[in-house]
């Protein structure tokens, strides 16, 4: 695999992580509300992208809020053709890094009960299940689990 870099997504990108969204959600995000996190001091878009011929590719995003000593990880997807190649793993290291640069104690997210690969990536990186938020997705109704994963003391 070639090498794979990270950077903040800007309004030019705004199309890539639409075809993302829309390939990889039931329930995708509109433009206007990914738009809106751009415009957020609270909030990062980070975007994955392989170098080559031309423009690089956008291969996957992430999004999160950093809240106090928290991080609030709410979007990440990876384009279907470039699943299972570590891009998902790579924008979870880097929330978890920039968490842990921030001096933030947790991470936490709500995901669909019926996504399993979601939950094992977020197992793989230690979360655990804290919750349930009944009917929480608009548009079927789908509980959200709740998971949380420590970060460690301040400056450990």
């Amino acid at each position: 695999m070639s090498e794979l870099s990270l950077r903040r997504m800007t309004l030019d990108d705004l199309a890539d992580v639409m075809a993302i969204q829309t390939g990889a959600f039931s329930n995708p995000w509109t433009p206007d509300m990914v738009k809106k996190e751009l415009s957020q001091d609270w909030s990062t878009v980070l975007l994955a992208e392989r170098p080559g011929e031309g423009r690089p590719k956008v291969l996957g995003f992430v999004v999160f809020w950093l809240v106090h000593d928290e991080v609030h990880l709410l979007n990440v997807a990876v384009h279907p053709d470039a699943r299972r190649q570590g891009i998902g793993r790579a924008l979870m290291d880097a929330v978890v890094a920039h968490g842990r640069r921030h001096r933030c104690l947790t991470v936490t997210l709500e995901v669909r009960r019926s996504n399993a690969p979601a939950q094992a990536l977020y197992d793989r990186f230690g979360f655990r299940r804290v919750g349930l938020r009944p009917a929480y997705y608009g548009d079927n109704r789908e509980d959200a689990v709740i998971m949380t994963a420590d970060l460690g003391a301040p400056g450990a």
